[in-house]
């Protein structure tokens, strides 16, 4: 698992979220479109500085994103293998429980080399529980 992969989901989704543009969201962090995205699909890691910049043009605070990029590296480290080990089928469901209550965890082996781990916040009292969710891609 590439930390600056997570990273770069975190910052999409929230910039998603917003329904705001790269072109925006670069403008407003003063850095290039094109190293944005890079950095957005996990290819650059982006410097303290530069982090704090995109944080900020996002209108979130640095500790929200490295809280979000902390809970999805929890998630991954307990589903035990999860990233490490091939798989019996192609999809594998595991419940797992967070501070916060149960989440659901899908991960998908497309490959020995690649895996996608998708989670999603199952909150008491809530039906569906889709209040938050994460993606993750390892290689």
């Amino acid at each position: 698992m590439l930390l600056r992969r997570v990273i770069g989901d975190a910052l999409r989704a929230r910039r998603q979220g917003q329904h705001r543009t790269l072109r925006e969201v670069s403008t407003a962090a003063n850095v290039s479109l094109g190293y944005l995205s890079e950095i957005e699909r996990g290819q650059k890691e982006a410097s303290s500085e530069l982090l704090a910049s995109i944080c900020d043009a996002l209108g979130a605070r640095l500790s929200e994103v490295l809280r979000d990029v902390s809970d999805t590296v929890a998630l991954a480290e307990q589903v035990e293998g999860a990233l490490s080990t091939p798989a019996q089928s192609p999809r594998v469901e595991e419940p797992v429980w967070a501070a916060d209550g149960q989440v659901a965890v899908t991960v998908r082996r497309e490959n020995p080399l690649r895996t996608t781990l998708r989670a999603r916040n199952l909150r008491p009292g809530n039906g569906s529980g889709t209040a938050r969710g994460r993606e993750l891609t390892g290689v």
